[in-house]
């Protein structure tokens, strides 16, 4: 408000090179402070300024004037747009190549930033040709130029299978893998991080993850002391089981999906949420693999995440992953349902506080998904107590299919006063739900269902 910003400009000029640095230091933090500052440093001409003195001035200034360009950058596209403009990412990408390591991280700091906002960003600072010098940066002995240059790779990475690609005919996947051991838990996050990015978008890319010989050593990431270790982690394990058969199979016979169970029963909230879907995914793909998530005991986890967790997201990605276990075969269902799952997901579907996603996605699709499979009936007989009639019909269903040819069901049925209820309940004469009363009624004696 005092008309700093054009007291600043000149100083970026001033023949004392202290001058230059400590005003540009001033710049980016006003720039850093928030986007209106940021919007007035590119509208105060102070860019090509910058820009124009990068290719000549000392290590210092070529930090200083780095600064100001990430502060800008982070705030919007349109900032992170403005940079691209005034020519500052071929500076960058010269300084990827300074004999000072902290000049490098500079950079590498300033060209992630402005890669991670989208696609036609990202596809700038790879045309700049930042991606090899980034991929030579993890390579260097510092932690902190590690750190970054990984984090760099993983925010061009993200956007799309091409920019992805370009990172990985970089070489960047053999140097990331190496790195999943370091003991510095920063870079673990950002190299995992990076690795998830790459491994998300295809098939292909996921291979050449796994081809890098990732498994089983990734698996210690679900162990670490670190929370955002195991979180990335386990989002690696994720994108990589989500694309086949075949990958989630090769994850199962290294562990990894005994690991994944152990570490969220291990930990709690949000860093739960990657290994959920995970389970979720390994266990769509076939009766097998969803079996193999059954035997390492992983339907216990889940139903814990869905009691103990207040997130509804979390909750829902929980019962999303319960209903992928359980909608295979009979025996799936009555796996998940002799853990008493059913009246959980009930109860969710039928709470008025529950988000969307939580009632209408998750778990009236987990519900259905278990319930037309489920033929053990000591599970479903509470349900016929407080369920609405989109879920009466699956659960009455059920005991239409099983009662006819199981007399000992049949005695239990009467006792435990299921039929009883059975009674009560109001359908639509002619409609499916009224037809299977009348099959069940037609399994007893009249006297006995009067």
């Amino acid at each position: 408000n005092s008309g700093v910003m054009s007291l600043l400009r000149p100083l970026l000029l001033d023949v004392v090179p202290t001058i230059q640095q400590t005003a540009a230091l001033a710049l980016g933090r006003l720039a850093n402070y928030n986007d209106a500052l940021a919007e007035a440093v590119v509208k105060g001409n102070i860019l090509p300024h910058l820009v124009c003195s990068l290719s000549e001035q000392n290590r210092f200034y070529k930090k200083a004037a780095a600064f100001v360009l990430r502060a800008v950058g982070k705030h919007s596209p349109q900032l992170a747009q403005a940079i691209v403009q005034s020519g500052a990412l071929e500076m960058l990408v010269i300084c990827l190549e300074d004999f000072d390591p902290g000049v490098k991280e500079a950079a590498s700091w300033a060209l992630g930033y402005i890669a991670r906002h989208n696609a036609e960003l990202s596809q700038a600072v790879v045309d700049a040709g930042a991606v090899p010098l980034l991929v030579l940066c993890i390579q260097e002995p510092e932690i902190a130029l590690k750190r970054i240059a990984a984090s760099s790779l993983s925010d061009i990475s993200k956007h799309s299978p091409e920019l992805a690609q370009t990172v990985v005919d970089a070489g960047a996947i053999a140097h990331l893998a190496q790195m999943i051991l370091n003991p510095d838990a920063k870079l673990k996050r950002q190299v995992l991080s990076a690795l998830s990015q790459i491994a998300k978008h295809s098939v292909d890319l996921a291979e050449l993850v796994v081809e890098a010989e990732i498994f089983p050593v990734v698996l210690t990431c679900l162990k670490d002391s670190d929370e955002y270790v195991k979180k990335n982690g386990a989002t690696l394990i994720r994108e990589i089981a989500k694309h086949t058969p075949e990958l989630s199979q090769l994850i199962v016979n290294a562990g990894g999906v005994a690991a994944v169970i152990d570490c969220i029963g291990s930990c709690r909230g949000t860093v739960r949420l990657p290994g959920i879907m995970m389970l979720g995914y390994v266990a769509a793909h076939s009766e097998n693999l969803s079996m193999a998530v059954i035997v390492s005991k992983g339907i216990p986890p889940l139903c814990a995440c869905l009691v103990e967790e207040h997130e509804d997201h979390i909750k829902a990605a929980a019962a999303w992953a319960l209903g992928q276990v359980g909608r295979h075969s009979a025996e799936h269902a009555r796996a998940v349902a002799v853990a008493n799952v059913l009246p959980i997901l009930l109860a969710m579907y039928m709470d008025t506080r529950s988000s969307d996603d939580l009632q209408l996605k998750a778990s009236i699709f987990s519900l259905k998904n278990i319930l037309e499979k489920c033929t053990y009936l000591p599970a479903l007989e509470p349900l016929l107590h407080d369920a609405p009639t989109n879920i009466m019909k699956h659960i009455v269903g059920q005991f239409s299919k099983v009662l006819p040819h199981d007399s000992k069901a049949r005695r239990l049925f009467v006792t435990t006063g299921g039929l009883k209820k059975v009674q009560e309940i109001k359908a639509e004469p002619g409609s499916l739900l009224q037809e299977y009363i009348n099959t069940i009624n037609n399994c007893y004696p009249e006297e006995i269902v009067r």
